[in-house]
């Protein structure tokens, strides 16, 4: 496997809503934060480290949320790459408000969503958000009240384009007769494929499909596992394989792998430069199954 300074890049370009182009290979800032996504990183300084390594890999697609932390990962990404280079594109979220470490709840009420979305303009220091997801579907608002406000910023140019996460065909469906979806981001990996359907319909449509949780391979990187063997024989980490696999899956897919150490981010961007044989890819998809 060839290692050039970029290594990113290698993962090809899609273009979010047919028109911008993001390397596929992406960031993912929610490990950012600290335990449970609550409150500051452990190292500050590390944590700028990294995206600022990620950068120079070669990344220009970083997603966040207002919920990480909550705030700390916008503040850290504007810390790190503000003023931003051209080209770069910070995807952020609201709809998850936090009450403590490891709690989540959906607030969709159209007020909150345009509130969340003036604060992360002004932390992240944009005039504009290049994408702005819907962080989850607050089953006591309305679909149409929700997405209809994200596409009222929309057309005020507060965001670019606009997202959803954790959602069915239907409600992306649904979603899509009050406004143009650009991205889906849904859990997703080689463990877990249990949004295989919805994959399959952002391949077709050519929405950006962004899996969270990429890297859980658990027992099959296991000493032993299928992962295991087949990456001591290419010479590389299994999440370097879970992102090939990933990677070759669909033009459609936008893995963000996530993490608070350097190493680990030039060890997972690594992973772009890796072809998996029909064979290998065949192999490991059988094993996770």
């Amino acid at each position: 496997m060839t290692i050039t300074t970029t290594p990113a890049k290698a993962s090809g370009i899609f273009k979010l809503g047919g028109t911008l182009p993001i390397t596929r290979l992406g960031f993912g800032s929610m490990q950012l934060t600290g335990e449970g996504v609550w409150g500051d990183p452990k190292s500050p300084a590390e944590a700028v480290r990294v995206l600022q390594r990620a950068v120079e890999l070669g990344v220009d697609f970083i997603d966040t949320a207002d919920s990480y932390g909550p705030v700390v990962a916008e503040e850290l990404i504007a810390q790190a790459l503000h003023p931003y280079t051209d080209g770069l594109v910070i995807a952020t979220k609201a709809g998850l408000t936090r009450t403590g470490p490891g709690e989540w709840h959906p607030v969709g009420r159209p007020v909150y969503l345009r509130q969340q979305a003036e604060l992360s303009l002004r932390r992240l220091k944009l005039e504009q958000i290049p994408l702005f997801q819907l962080h989850r579907i607050d089953p006591e608002v309305a679909l149409e009240d929700q997405v209809g406000e994200l596409k009222k910023l929309q057309e005020e140019g507060k965001i670019g384009h606009i997202g959803l996460s954790e959602v069915s065909i239907d409600q992306v469906e649904q979603a899509r007769k009050i406004a143009d979806i650009a991205s889906v981001q849904n859990l997703f990996n080689l463990s877990n494929r249990q949004s295989e359907d919805l994959l399959e319909y952002a391949t077709t449509e050519n929405i950006a499909f962004i899996p969270w949780f990429p890297l859980a391979t658990g027992q099959l990187a296991a000493p032993g596992g299928p992962l295991d063997a087949l990456a001591k024989s290419h010479g590389v980490s299994p999440s370097q394989l879970a992102l090939a696999w990933l990677l070759q899956r669909s033009p459609v897919m936008v893995p963000i792998p996530g993490t608070s150490s350097v190493a680990h981010l030039e060890d997972n961007l690594a992973a772009a430069e890796l072809e998996l044989t029909k064979d290998e890819y065949a192999a490991l998809e059988a094993a996770a199954q």
